[in-house]
């Protein structure tokens, strides 16, 4: 539940228009709820701003249908995160109102429209077409915990022109989530240019010498620029959650 759901429930109460079983039957899970195969937090966003998230890597399609039938109990808006295309039809026949997005690899549920809480605009930039993926995946998280958020994809530092192209929309961003694979070198380059808060992420795209994402994640790590903050190999999600906080009114 949000705070606000909280804040309408508490005022119905008061009201009279709600009774107080019905109230305390709507609270009953907070702030966790026992599945078996989970423990449902029902309070996350409460305590953080932004509800629990579904891992969807590693479960199986019906273990993440109980969770967000759990969820979905509470008026949570739904997001689950690395989820195949055969998962996501799979839940699909449950939750016939989800939205599976495909580059993303994500699966958005909306019961209600998120609200807006950005300051300004989250920027999503990828080097390269290959990095879209993880890319992607922090775009939807961005807009799914109510920021504006726009791609920026394919400006890598092999033809830095095309980034150089775009300063306006550099510098007119909020905060800047830059997503490169190979050697990592475009959130230097970035975070060179802007007076804004620049979240790096590097991939596991590149040739045998970048073993996986790592090469990325050491250049990143040793960036020149100041204000370059680094997450983990691949993980767009955790970079918008954290742009969120920085995005926060």
């Amino acid at each position: 539940m949000t705070p606000n759901s909280i804040r309408e429930l508490l005022g119905a109460v008061s009201q009279g228009k709600t009774s107080v079983d019905d109230a305390v039957e709507r609270l009953r899970h907070l702030p966790f709820q026992d599945l078996g195969c989970a423990q449902v937090d029902h309070h996350r966003e409460l305590r953080q701003g932004m509800p629990e998230v579904i891992f969807g890597e590693g479960k199986d399609a019906g273990q993440i249908v109980q969770i967000m039938t759990a969820m979905h109990a509470t008026g949570s808006n739904i997001l689950v995160t690395r989820l195949s295309p055969e998962k996501g039809a799979e839940i699909g026949t449950h939750f016939p109102a989800a939205r599976y997005h495909d580059e993303a690899r994500c699966l958005t549920l909306a019961q209600r429209p998120p609200e807006m809480r950005g300051r300004g605009t989250i920027l999503v930039v990828s080097a390269g077409t290959s990095d879209i993926g993880v890319a992607a995946e922090a775009l939807v998280t961005a807009r799914f915990l109510g920021n504006e958020a726009e791609p920026l994809y394919d400006v890598g530092v092999s033809g830095i022109h095309r980034l150089l192209a775009r300063r306006e929309m550099l510098c007119s961003a909020s905060v800047i989530i830059v997503v490169a694979g190979m050697e990592g070198a475009l959130p230097s380059v970035v975070g060179g240019l802007v007076d804004r808060p620049v979240i790096a992420v590097p991939t596991s795209v590149g040739y045998g010498a970048s073993f996986g994402g790592i090469a990325a994640l050491l250049g990143m790590l040793n960036s020149c620029a100041a204000g370059v903050t680094v997450v983990n190999i691949d993980n767009g999600f955790g970079a918008a959650c954290a742009a969120s906080l920085i995005n926060r009114v």
